[in-house]
């Protein structure tokens, strides 16, 4: 049963993103949140999955060619055979193929959930929590849309700019979940608090929280890269990639789906903190004093 107690003061006893992030995973498993993520893996698998089965081997062609042409891919080819793993001759076109695809799949399905569950899952907490919660503000949509496309260009340019290095060890294993965590924290901080408030309480708070949310943005971009996994199993996942697909974006979408619950909890938890700060009050030494009346 998820947590649903109500205001901040389960926050206060414990540090707030681990407090939001055990409350995000027990409304993981509620059946609004279930029937909710059903949405974004339907419309993301259809279009994913159709556009891989019938463009995957056009695609293999066409990057094959391409890499044909390129000194480099032959220098690459040469280095394969000299270190004994001429097998994989085979696999490497569908190899890149697949590390293009993922980067898409990942922006398709964090824009999916954003646009279609952050709200809904917004409204769940707000109501099983934060009942009190008034909402001051609500963004106009194409604000949030310029929000996320801004950060999702910056995002793909980095990770383009960044692809050569994809092949040092150690920044595979930091670059990528660094880059996703950016944007997964530019996208979600703002949907959780677009229709609650106000631009200034907005600035505030991701001013004041920025090191927790871009730390939960990291944490998430590296659950983000578990559905990768699904790729490096064998070179079976390679033949029947349209339907790994597929399942890479229902292992993605559970993903933001926690994303997206986790961040409406902390943020919504740390607007309900903001706003029952008291307000400054005007000290009696800076009004006028008294007069004495005369004697």
């Amino acid at each position: 049963m998820p947590p649903s107690g109500s205001g901040v003061t389960g926050v206060l006893g414990v540090p707030a993103v681990v407090d939001a992030a055990w409350r995000a995973a027990g409304y993981c498993f509620l059946p609004r949140v279930i029937f909710l993520s059903w949405l974004p893996l339907l419309l993301a698998g259809i279009t994913l999955g159709g556009l891989g089965w019938w463009g995957w081997d056009d695609a293999n062609v066409a990057l094959r060619q391409a890499l044909d042409g390129w000194a480099l891919s032959h220098t690459m080819l040469g280095w394969l055979d000299a270190m004994g793993w001429g097998g994989l001759r085979t696999m490497l076109v569908p190899f890149l193929l697949v590390l293009l695809a993922v980067p898409v799949v990942v922006v398709v399905c964090l824009l999916l959930v954003a646009g279609l569950m952050t709200p809904a899952v917004v409204r769940l907490v707000r109501e099983r929590r934060l009942p009190h919660l008034q909402s001051r503000h609500a963004a106009p949509w194409w604000q949030s849309l310029w929000c996320s496309g801004r950060a999702t260009f910056i995002a793909l340019a980095a990770l383009v700019l960044t692809l050569p290095l994809w092949f040092v060890p150690f920044f595979a294993l930091l670059g990528p979940p660094l880059i996703w965590g950016w944007l997964t924290y530019r996208v979600m901080a703002f949907d959780a608090l677009a229709d609650l408030a106000t631009p200034e309480e907005r600035q505030t708070l991701l001013r004041q929280h920025r090191m927790p949310l871009l730390l939960m943005g990291v944490v998430c971009g590296y659950l983000g890269a578990a559905p990768a996994a699904l790729w490096a199993l064998s070179a079976l996942t390679l033949v029947l990639a349209p339907l790994v697909l597929v399942a890479s974006v229902w292992l993605y979408t559970l993903v933001f789906v926690f994303s997206s619950l986790w961040f409406a909890h902390y943020l919504l938890a740390a607007l309900a903190a903001l706003r029952a700060k008291p307000l400054p009050s005007v000290s009696a030494s800076s009004s006028h004093p008294t007069q004495p009346s005369p004697p």
